[in-house]
Formats: C-alpha cells, structure tokens, sequence
C-alpha cells in the first residue's frame, strides 16, 4: 500500500528544490544583466584623454599672473621664468563621457625605466576645475612656483637641453568615479616647440585590463 505521506513529503521536497534552483538561475541572470547594465553605463560617462589631433585649433592658454601660452593642436606648451616653470598640453577626450581633471604631476626621470604613478592624494591640485568634453579637444595647464620645488632644478635643466619629460594627469568621470591616470610624454619639436603624446593609462577605481 503507498505511503501518501512520504510520497506528498517527497513532491513537496522536489518542488521545493525546483524552485530554488529557478529562483537561483533566475537571480544569477537579473544579476548578470545589472552587471553588464551597469558596465555600459559606466562606458556612457567614462573619458579618455589622450592628445589633441595636429590639426586641432590653436588654444591660447592664460595664467592667474598674467602669462599667456599657445598650444597647436597635438602640442604642448613651455615656459621658464624667474617666478615659475609654466606648462600646458592641448588634449583630446576619445572617451564617451565629460573628462574632469583633478590633478598633475611631472616626472623628470627618464620615460623607458619610469616608474608607475604617485598616489593620487600625492598628485598637484588644480587651481581650478577643468574639463574635457566628450569628443572634443580642451586644455590642461599647470605652474610650478616654488623654487624649493625638488622638481623644479631637473626640470629645468631637462627644458633648456630640450628632452623629453613626461606629464601624468589624474582625471575621472563628472560623477567623481572611475579615475584614471594618463601619462603623457612631452617632447621637443624642432628648435622651440613641444608636443605631448599620451603613453599609457591606469584605471584606479576599475580592473586594469594589463
């Protein structure tokens, strides 16, 4: 004679375990798609600089002293005074999204053996915020004034024997994520001018792809 109790407990059982295996594949997918959602979503904002194209405009560049700079497109700017090393690099956003810089720094070793970026709470703030539109091409500009700067002596002495130094600028999205460090490589070009070439990239709030 059957057992209806086992037989009910044991349906109920399978059920139970229908169910739950649904319900996890169900929520493994919703999960999956969040995740690939929340990936686009992140590319739709996310900016990548690198430089402006040769034909881009010429922009002209000015400091809060009163210094004025002009940058050619694919270009960078350099001045030396008494008073400051000024810089400044014409840049191209490749990225989907609004580009806000955050900082800078200058590397003065050589680029081949050049170790990997300062801690961003390390990098120079800007005076001011900047911004590069998605597409389009803006500007970066920075000063270093005080003669007791450690990179001030090798920096100069790299610009006046016309070598190559190198840039890193800190930047993310305009909601304040997904941080990047760009390396831009300035180096001479002809006798006077300068042009910036962006060497390489690290993501800070993301997996790095290298």
């Amino acid at each position: 004679m059957a057992d209806w109790t086992t037989i009910s407990s044991l349906a109920t059982a399978g059920g139970t375990l229908v169910l739950a295996v649904a319900t996890f594949v169900s929520t493994r997918s919703a999960n999956r798609a969040a995740r690939v959602a929340e990936r686009s979503l992140l590319a739709g904002l996310r900016p990548v600089l690198v430089q402006s194209r040769l034909e881009d405009r010429t922009e002209k560049i000015g400091f809060v002293d009163n210094v004025w700079l002009r940058v050619d497109g694919g270009g960078a700017a350099v001045e030396v005074t008494d008073e400051a090393i000024y810089l400044a690099m014409s840049l191209r956003n490749v990225g989907s999204g609004l580009g806000v810089l955050h900082g800078w720094d200058v590397r003065v070793e050589d680029l081949p053996s050049m170790p990997p970026p300062v801690p961003p709470d390390a990098f120079r703030r800007l005076t001011r915020d900047l911004y590069v539109p998605a597409g389009d091409i803006a500007l970066w500009q920075g000063a270093t004034r005080d003669h007791d700067d450690k990179v001030r002596a090798p920096l100069v002495e790299l610009i006046e024997k016309r070598e190559r130094f190198a840039v890193d600028l800190l930047y993310g999205d305009h909601e304040g994520g997904q941080r990047t460090i760009t390396r831009f490589s300035i180096n001479p070009r002809g006798d006077e001018g300068w042009f910036c070439t962006a060497v390489r990239h690290w993501n800070l709030d993301r997996e790095d792809p290298r």
